[in-house]
């Protein structure tokens, strides 16, 4: 987000009665909850965040709580459930979450919860494990469509942005979804450790995940899922010059407890907002390869709702579900 929409923004909720510092009380402690292992899309973000609400003095204290499992639904039942109007406590969350409720069919309705803010967006890559027999996307899906059985497809939680990719690979190229072999892992440290320790023959994620391992050569990156290549990666080619029409890109966002106040998510939103602008979380952006993709309020609130029907018909339209189902199942 630029100076001017930043400006516009906070004017708006200025204008709200929403001051950056009053989202709480005075010496507010924060907690976080990261719906997910330790080292993972959201774990990162959410520590992250966190240490910047510190650095730009919305918030005294900020703890941390990692509760994996089921695309971070496990977390997120017992955070939509309970402390209602508590504005103290925010989730981590993003599409991933929308596709794990696809896939499962959760009874729960995540739209209980008030949503804040969109942080960030970000594309997938796809990886090959050390000493892999493969040396191109090519080869891999050349093994693929021969027997699919034999390629084992690794990333996070099932109905993850990575699961939907694979699945949108196999329709592109002329294979059953039903026949991807799909090791889900309940963190992006879990998914890399299966590619670095060649328990899968692809890996896929958040390109900021694997960043560190592509740079190292440990992995091998060999196709992105973005429209065009990334400008800090122009080596690594998108599927779609590889002639496998497929995008498909990751977000998150934030989340806090139901039955907050217009005022309450007013003061909170204005606080995380002053909290993008700051020299810690912009080092934060820089440093994991980050899109700065702010959307706050109501705009926020329509922007879930759309993606939770778009990714369905995605994952309908692969073959990952067959009942469609809403928010609210």
């Amino acid at each position: 987000m630029d100076r001017a929409t930043f400006l516009k923004s906070l004017a708006a909720l200025a204008a709200a009665g929403a001051v950056p510092g009053t989202w709480a009380q005075p010496g507010a402690n924060l907690k976080v909850l990261i719906p997910a292992s330790p080292g993972g899309g959201w774990d990162t973000p959410g520590r992250a965040l966190g240490q910047a609400m510190l650095d730009a003095k919305q918030a005294a204290a900020v703890t941390y709580e990692n509760k994996g499992g089921a695309a971070g639904v496990l977390g997120m039942g017992p955070f939509i459930a309970r402390d209602k109007g508590d504005a103290t406590q925010i989730m981590v969350m993003g599409a991933v979450m929308l596709g794990g409720l696809i896939a499962s069919r959760w009874p729960i309705n995540l739209m209980r919860g008030t949503p804040l803010m969109r942080l960030t967006t970000e594309d997938n890559v796809f990886v090959l494990p050390p000493n892999s027999p493969f040396k191109t996307m090519g080869d891999v899906i050349a093994q693929f469509k021969k027997d699919p059985d034999s390629v084992q497809w690794g990333g996070g939680s099932s109905g993850s942005t990575e699961h939907i990719a694979a699945a949108m690979v196999a329709r592109a190229v002329g294979v059953n979804p039903i026949r991807i072999n799909y090791v889900a892992s309940d963190g992006g440290g879990e998914a890399a450790a299966a590619v670095l320790e060649g328990k899968v023959t692809v890996g896929g994620s958040g390109i900021g995940e694997f960043a560190e391992h592509i740079r190292s050569g440990k992995m091998k990156a060999v196709a992105v899922t973005s429209g065009e290549r990334l400008a800090a990666y122009k080596d690594i080619p998108t599927l779609k010059e590889q002639g496998i029409d497929v995008e498909i890109s990751n977000w998150r966002g934030l989340f806090g407890k139901p039955g907050l106040t217009p005022a309450q998510r007013q003061a909170l939103t204005g606080a995380l907002l002053a909290t993008t602008q700051s020299p810690a979380w912009q080092e934060a952006l820089k440093k994991n390869g980050w899109t700065p993709a702010v959307l706050v309020g109501d705009e926020f609130t329509k922007f879930v709702e759309s993606e939770f029907a778009s990714l369905r018909r995605t994952m309908e339209t692969a073959g990952m579900v067959v009942v469609p189902i809403g928010l609210t199942p």
